[in-house]
């Protein structure tokens, strides 16, 4: 019996699941590790923000899924990895032995800033934000005045802002008592990423919901609702949501995997490890060599195909298939409200429809994780 490890449950491992519930590999034990029972869905957790979704719509439900794959979920965190031994332990002390490996675990945001861990709560892990952000909301009911800044210029920051103030709007009865917003970031404009349309579009949004934007204000130091700046700004806020670039895990640094510059994990266009055969990695924790894909589900989706295929053909020594990384890829983002722009390349489009196109797109995908009936959605 060989044993196959699945460390995380991110997209790219949901579709991992998916693909072996849909046809079994005889002579194999799974083993998920995830410390949550849910997986929120990136496409779909600024709706759930601003109140366009569920939690179970915004939400996979590993228990379910990993039965119909014959896999066992162990509800814990790995905490270690011996990359030559083939073997992790967890932060409940077991250890778990492996043949084959996917770690697929995301990221966080980097909190290296000072006071930023205590001051401020990051976007990720998920389950934390949203306990906080729910916790705010049920706060405004007193009709508090209250500054929210959001670190961040980048789409997942500005979704994210936005998101919360139409989730306030709803909350809040009297305008007068919405808080006033703040986006912070070191760049010199939003989006630097997107093409200039795409910067056009959201500056004008912004402008319209009454959004403070400071650009090149490199955030240096966090006290209890204050922001100081490298330049000598300042800015008061009593709710900071962190939403700068990704980090990874420290245990994957620690574990002699190879990694890159940014401590995450090297891999292969076979999506294995460029030092350790027999172990893959996926999503946000995973960076391709000779690519620079920024750390987006879009591409850990994309990720997941090719990643159970590898999976089942190292387990039967086969040859394995490689990735085909596209130089672009198309970006709906919300803006909040149930409108939506689209970036793709150096183009842009925008309006309701493109956000009832997204929702269209979100909701088709997590239908294929959705176990009822008794059998997994095949398509």
């Amino acid at each position: 019996m060989k044993r196959m490890l699945l460390v995380g449950g991110g997209h790219a491992h949901v579709e991992v699941l998916r693909r072996f519930a849909l046809r079994r590999e005889p002579g194999i034990a799974i083993t998920l590790i995830s410390p949550h029972r849910h997986t929120p869905y990136s496409g779909m957790l600024p709706g759930l923000v601003a109140g366009h979704y569920t939690f179970d719509e915004a939400h996979i439900d590993l228990v379910p899924l990993a039965e119909w794959a014959g896999a066992s979920l162990l509800h814990t965190k790995v905490t270690r990895l011996d990359a030559g031994a083939h073997s992790v332990t967890c932060d409940d002390g077991q250890e778990v032995r492996f043949d084959i490996c996917g770690i697929d675990i995301g990221s966080t945001p980097d909190m290296s800033t000072p006071g930023s861990r205590e001051h401020t709560i990051g976007v990720k892990p998920v389950d934390r934000f949203l306990d906080r952000w729910q916790h705010e909301v049920r706060r405004a009911g007193s009709h508090l005045h209250e500054d929210v800044a959001v670190v961040g210029g980048g789409a997942g920051g500005l979704e994210m802002l936005l998101a919360m103030q139409c989730a306030a709007r709803k909350s809040i009865g009297d305008p007068a008592d919405l808080p006033d917003f703040h986006l912070v970031t070191d760049t010199p404009t939003i989006l630097p990423t997107h093409a200039p349309a795409v910067r056009e579009r959201f500056r004008r949004v912004l402008d319209a919901r009454g959004v403070h934007v400071l650009c090149n204000a490199r955030v240096t130091g966090v006290e209890p609702r204050m922001l100081h700046c490298a330049d000598g700004r300042t800015l008061r806020a009593d709710f900071i949501v962190w939403a700068t670039s990704a980090s990874a895990a420290p245990w994957i640094r620690e574990s002699g995997l190879a990694v890159d510059q940014n401590g995450f994990m090297l891999i292969d266009r076979h999506l294995e490890s460029t030092s350790h055969p027999r172990i893959f990695g996926s999503g946000d924790i995973a960076s391709l060599r000779g690519a620079k894909l920024p750390k987006s589900g879009v591409f850990a989706v994309r990720k997941g195909p090719v990643l159970a295929h590898n999976l089942r053909c190292a387990l039967n020594d086969r040859a394995l298939m490689p990735f085909i990384s596209k130089p672009t890829a198309l970006s709906l983002i919300s803006t909040g409200d149930r409108c939506a722009v689209m970036s793709w390349g150096r183009f842009s489009l925008a309006g309701g429809w493109v956000w009832r196109w997204k929702d269209f797109i979100d909701r088709r995908f997590m239908a294929k994780y959705k176990v009822s009936g008794g059998s997994v959605p095949s398509r």
